[in-house]
């Protein structure tokens, strides 16, 4: 049977529990900054789209963002761009209904990402820690058996070394769910805002270009 030193497990609780630490924390700001960026960018879109006299001068616009995306998506496939695959067969209507909840798709992917890696952080490290935490007190008491000394003195150190793991756990995981909770808020607030902008291209379409009105729209 294999035995692991206490000192080495409980150590390498900690770096994994550091590890996990350092990618929480390199997340969070990346996610803050590109939450925000999306935020910027879709307003500046949103301002610019809507004061377009028509369509077809809103598809003449040059912004970059989740929103002018979609749009950029919405205006190809009412253009009838992207040659002759599946992608691009039935009518206008549904090439559009197509290419505006494929691009939404693609946007709540690149906005999801890193939030798994927060949820996992937050969820796992409390019990990493303890791990790391039972792990040392086994061993501190069969230190204790082994040497039959169970003063305060030899109990004391090794199993409050141990105790650091659990606390270092906690401290890990809780930036970490407090991100992940804040960022999927905004997550929400953004699918939706472009779910609403996708409809509202969708209707706009329909009554411009002369397209069949369709239940559910772009959803």
């Amino acid at each position: 049977m294999l035995d692991f030193s206490s000192t080495t497990i409980v150590n390498g609780t900690l770096i994994l529990l550091v590890a996990f630490s350092v990618v929480s924390w390199t997340i969070i700001p990346m996610k803050a900054l590109q939450y925000s960026w999306f935020a910027g960018r879709n307003r500046s879109f949103a301002k610019a789209f809507w004061s377009a006299p028509d369509l077809e001068a809103a598809a003449q616009l040059k912004f970059v963002g989740p929103a002018a995306r979609v749009a950029q998506a919405g205006f190809a496939a009412l253009s009838g761009t992207g040659g002759g695959s599946l992608a691009q067969s039935g009518d206008e209507r549904d090439r559009l209904e197509r290419s505006l909840r494929v691009q939404l798709l693609k946007e709540r992917h690149v906005m999801e990402g890193g939030l798994s890696w927060l949820a996992s952080i937050g969820s796992t490290s409390p019990f990493v820690g303890l791990f790391g935490t039972v792990w040392g007190i086994k061993h501190a008491l069969q230190d204790i058996t082994k040497t039959g000394a169970a003063s305060l003195d030899v109990v004391a150190g090794p199993i409050g070394e141990a105790l650091i793991a659990t606390a270092i756990g906690i401290a890990v995981a809780i930036p970490a769910v407090l991100a992940y909770n804040f960022f999927l808020r905004r997550h929400k607030i953004a699918a939706a805002d472009l779910e609403g902008f996708a409809t509202d291209f969708m209707n706009l379409a329909v009554r411009h270009k002369g397209l069949a009105p369709s239940v559910g729209g772009a959803r």
